[in-house]
C-alpha cells in the first residue's frame, strides 16, 4: 500500500464512525419514513394520487437541492474548526449556514410554482401534472423552515450533537403520520384533500420541527446564535461560504435530476409504471439512508482530523466510512433480490403496480453497493472541503453516461421501464468508480483546513477556500 493510500480503519476509527453514524442513520430514516408514510397513505388513495404526490416531490427536491447543498458548506467549515479548537469559526459557520437559508429561500418559492406547467410540458398525464402541481405549490410556506432546520441540523451534526435532532424527528414523525390522516382522508372536520393534504400536512410539520429542535437543543445553539451576528452578515463572508457550498448543492442536484428524468422517463408509459417506478425508488431511497448518515458522518471525522492536522487519522475515518456505508448495502442488496414481492406489498394493493415494482426491485439490488460507495466517497470528500471536482464527475456519471443510457436502453433497445432501471445501475457505477479514485488520490495529499481570512480590522471576514496541494 502506498503512502498516500486509504488506511486500514483500527477499531477505534470504526467506533467512530459507527457511534456518530447510528444516530445520523436513525434520524435519515426518520426523515425518510415521513416520505413513505405519505406514499403509501396516497397509495390508498390511488396510484394516480402516488404518482402526482412523487412527481410534486420531485419539482420540490429539484428546486430546493441546491439551496440544500449550499448550507451543508457548514460541514467541513465547522467540523474542521472544532478540529482545530477554532470556537469563533464554529460560531460563525452556524450562524452563516441559517442567513443561507434566508437568503436562498424566497428564489426557491418563486420556482415551485410551475411545478404543473414543467410535468405538464415533460409529457406526464394532465391528473398527474396537475396533483404535482398542488403538491409543490402547498409546500412554499415550508421552504425557509426547511432550509433552517437543515442548517441547524447540519450545524448539531458537525458538534457531533445528533440526539436532539433525532428526538425532533421521532416527534415530527408522528405529527406527519396525525395530518396526513387528518388532511389525506378528512377527519376531525377537515376535507379529503388528497395529494394537497399530504403536501399541508409536510409543511406544517416542517415547521414543528425547527420549534422542537429549537427548544431541544437551546443549550448546545445558544452560545452560537446568541453572539453577535455582525461578522456572519458580511457578504464577503456568505460568498465565500457559497463557494464552499453550491458545488455541494450542484453535485446532489445533479443525482435528483438524475433520478428525476428516470420518473419522468416512466411518466411516458403511463400512470402504472410511474406508480411502481415511485415504489421501487423508497425501497432503494430507504436502504440509501444508511450510507447517506455514513457520509455525514465521514464528512464530520474527516474534517476533525483535517482540522488537528492528522492526515492519517482522515484516512483511517475514511477507509472505516466506507466498509461500513458499502457492508450494510451489500446486505440489502442480498434481501432486495430475495424478497422484492412482499417488499413492494408494503407500499400498495395494485396488481399491475405489484407485478411491475417486482421487477423493477431485483434491478435496484444490483446498484446497492455502487451506490454506496458513491454516497460516502460524497461525503469524505466534503469533510475534506473537496467539492468543485465531485461535482464536474457527477455531471460526467448522471448528465453524460446515465440518462443517456436509460433513454437508449428504454426506447432505443425496447426494453421499457426495466431499460430505464438498468440505466440508473450504469449510471451508479460509473460515479461510485469516479468518486472513490478522487477519495484515494485527494486524501493521498496533504489536505490543508478552510480557515477564516482575518481582515485588517482583525474581524474574520470570509472563510477562505483554500485547499492543500
Amino acid at each position: 500500500m502506498s503512502a498516500g493510500a486509504l488506511r486500514v480503519p483500527t477499531r477505534r476509527e470504526l467506533v467512530d464512525v459507527a457511534r456518530l453514524a447510528g444516530p445520523i442513520v436513525l434520524v435519515q430514516l426518520g426523515l425518510m419514513s415521513m416520505g413513505t408514510v405519505d406514499t403509501i397513505m396516497l397509495g390508498r388513495v390511488s396510484p394516480t394520487a402516488m404518482a402526482g404526490g412523487a412527481l410534486g416531490n420531485w419539482h420540490w427536491l429539484l428546486v430546493t437541492m441546491i439551496g440544500q447543498g449550499a448550507i451543508q458548506a457548514i460541514d467541513p467549515l465547522v467540523s474542521q474548526a472544532l478540529g482545530a479548537g477554532d470556537t469563533a469559526a464554529v460560531r460563525l459557520g452556524v450562524q452563516r449556514g441559517l442567513l443561507l437559508g434566508l437568503l436562498l429561500g424566497l428564489p426557491a418559492m418563486i420556482l415551485l410554482w410551475p411545478a404543473e406547467w414543467l410535468t405538464h410540458q415533460l409529457g406526464q398525464p394532465v391528473e398527474v401534472a396537475s396533483l404535482a402541481g398542488q403538491y409543490a405549490i402547498t409546500l412554499i410556506p415550508g421552504v425557509l423552515a426547511h432550509y433552517w432546520f437543515f442548517a441547524l441540523r447540519q450545524s448539531l451534526q458537525a458538534l457531533q450533537r445528533v440526539w436532539p435532532i433525532l428526538a425532533t424527528v421521532l416527534l415530527a414523525n408522528g405529527v406527519n403520520a396525525f395530518l396526513n390522516w387528518v388532511f389525506i382522508f378528512g377527519h376531525l372536520g377537515s376535507p379529503a384533500l388528497g395529494v394537497r393534504g399530504a403536501a399541508l400536512a409536510t409543511m406544517i410539520g416542517r415547521w414543528i420541527s425547527v420549534v422542537i429542535l429549537l427548544v431541544i437543543a437551546w443549550p448546545q445553539l445558544a452560545p452560537h446564535l446568541r453572539a453577535p451576528w455582525r461578522e456572519a452578515r458580511r457578504w464577503t463572508a456568505l460568498w465565500s461560504m457559497l463557494r464552499v457550498g453550491i458545488p455541494i448543492g450542484i453535485h446532489q442536484w445533479l443525482e435528483i435530476s438524475a433520478f428525476g428524468a428516470a420518473l419522468l422517463l416512466m411518466g411516458l408509459f403511463g400512470t402504472v409504471p410511474l406508480a411502481a417506478h415511485n415504489l421501487a425508488i423508497q425501497v432503494a431511497t430507504l436502504t440509501y439512508m444508511v450510507p447517506l448518515g455514513t457520509a455525514a458522518a465521514a464528512a464530520v471525522l474527516v474534517g476533525h482530523a483535517i482540522g488537528r492536522r492528522d492526515m492519517d487519522g482522515a484516512r483511517r475515518e475514511a477507509s472505516a466510512a466506507l466498509a461500513c456505508g458499502v457492508g450494510f448495502m451489500a446486505t440489502c442488496a442480498a434481501l432486495i433480490m430475495l424478497f422484492p414481492g412482499p417488499l413492494a406489498a408494503v407500499f400498495t394493493s395494485d396488481p399491475e403496480v405489484l407485478a411491475l415494482a417486482a421487477q423493477l426491485l431485483p434491478i435496484a439490488a444490483a446498484f446497492q453497493v455502487f451506490d454506496g460507495i458513491q454516497g460516502v466517497s460524497s461525503g469524505i470528500l466534503r469533510g475534506a472541503g473537496d467539492t468543485r471536482v465531485p461535482m464536474l464527475l457527477n455531471l460526467f456519471g448522471f448528465a453524460a453516461v446515465g440518462i443517456p443510457a436509460a433513454a437508449w436502453l428504454a426506447f432505443g433497445l425496447g426494453l421499457g421501464p426495466v431499460g430505464v432501471w438498468w440505466g440508473l445501475v450504469l449510471c451508479l457505477a460509473v460515479v461510485a468508480a469516479l468518486l472513490g479514485w478522487r477519495v484515494h488520490t485527494r486524501l493521498s495529499l496533504a489536505v490543508a483546513r478552510l480557515e477564516p481570512r482575518v481582515d485588517p480590522s482583525g474581524d474574520a471576514a470570509e472563510a477562505s477556500v483554500r485547499q492543500g496541494s
